[in-house]
């Protein structure tokens, strides 16, 4: 069997945790992904990679599949502004919320999908309403038997062991961190230190593009969707045309958090330069993903045109996985948005490993997916 060769590029979202958490989870998911194919798949250890990477090799030995897998970091960038204090975190979330009540686009970004709109608003409101429920309560209910000045001290200790706690389990801190950073982004730009790793990222694409490779794959998640536009138009510019077998795979989309700001004009001219320009764009978003936008055409955010074959998806997750195990409701909000990375109960043709470590193509695949009923 002639063996099958893949590029892959992976940018990641906001997450401090970077290349050894996403390695492993790789080859958590390749182990799970051979369980249920029969393949004899086998994820090599991470290494060094040039211009900010890590690499490691994905080598699917049944299908005759060779992956090399380049992570493109910037896991510290997001720890140099991962706010850990509770108190400034409360703080800059005010700016963050004031701003957005005058720059951002509500009703337009509630016509796209209602599903952001409220996983925006929610944090503010519950940690404001969980720390203030968990002390009220206890001090009306204990002020029948004390004084009053007692139950309130109780009240309140009650409130600051617990509400941390339940508000974790509901993601509020993360989505703080997260709309403050997008809010600075969208306000101020990247920052020197960002362009100038997005100025590496598209160098390094470039670099590799016309390699010896039958797929070369530019795969984002998250937050990395933002930033995935930006290297696309760093990339057109370095080269001009792509490559037929270069794909630009999003997953998770987020990119109307910025693009809906009216002041992110630095972002809208990253996607105005796109929209006369032939790639390949392909788009996973689930509609219970309440922190994605599914059917959210990322060039037609800011123009009426497109010259981009693009494909939005929803990758069905129901259909993958037992219900049991399928990622739904407030407290699995931040795992569903990771499923995108996940082999299910059963195999996707578009699972993020059957993508990567697959025989197909991208364009096999969805021909395959979308003969699911």
């Amino acid at each position: 069997m002639e063996k099958f060769k893949r590029k892959l590029f992976y940018l990641g979202g906001f997450d401090p945790r970077g290349v050894r958490f996403y390695h492993q989870m790789y080859r958590e998911q390749a182990e799970n992904y051979a369980r249920l194919s029969g393949e004899r798949v086998e994820v090599s250890a991470r290494r060094s990679g040039p211009a900010s990477s890590a690499l490691w090799t994905v080598t699917n030995h049944s299908a005759g599949v060779e992956t090399d897998y380049e992570f493109l970091r910037w896991e510290d960038l997001v720890g140099k502004v991962w706010i850990r204090n509770p108190l400034a975190l409360a703080w800059r979330s005010i700016a963050t919320y004031s701003a957005h009540a005058r720059h951002m686009q509500f009703l337009r970004m509630r016509k796209l999908r209602q599903g952001p709109v409220i996983t925006i608003l929610y944090p503010p409101l519950l940690a404001v309403l969980i720390p203030l429920a968990l002390a009220l309560i206890p001090t009306l209910l204990l002020s029948l038997l004390l004084p009053f000045w007692a139950s309130a001290l109780i009240g309140i200790a009650i409130s600051a062991l617990l509400s941390g706690r339940l508000l974790n389990k509901l993601i509020v801190p993360w989505l703080l961190r997260f709309m403050y950073y997008n809010h600075s982004v969208a306000a101020d730009g990247p920052g020197a230190e960002m362009d100038e790793r997005l100025d590496q990222f598209a160098a390094r694409i470039v670099e590799e593009m016309d390699g010896p490779y039958d797929e070369v794959i530019f795969a984002s998640h998250s937050n990395g969707t933002i930033y995935a536009m930006s290297v696309l138009r760093r990339i057109l510019e370095l080269r001009g045309t792509l490559p037929d077998n270069f794909t630009v795979l999003t997953l998770g989309q987020v990119v109307p958090v910025i693009a809906l700001r009216k002041d992110a004009r630095w972002y809208h001219a990253d996607l105005k330069a796109l929209d006369d320009k032939p790639f390949r764009l392909v788009d996973f978003s689930a509609p219970p993903d309440g922190a994605a936008y599914y059917d959210v055409h990322p060039i037609r955010l800011v123009s009426d045109r497109c010259a981009a074959r693009v494909d939005l998806l929803s990758p069905r997750f129901h259909l993958f996985y037992d219900p049991e195990n399928y990622h739904s409701g407030w407290s699995n909000k931040y795992e569903a948005h990771f499923d995108y990375l996940r082999v299910g109960d059963r195999l996707s043709p578009v699972d993020y490993v059957s993508l990567t470590a697959g025989r197909r193509t991208i364009d096999e695949a969805i021909a395959a997916f979308r003969t699911i009923p």
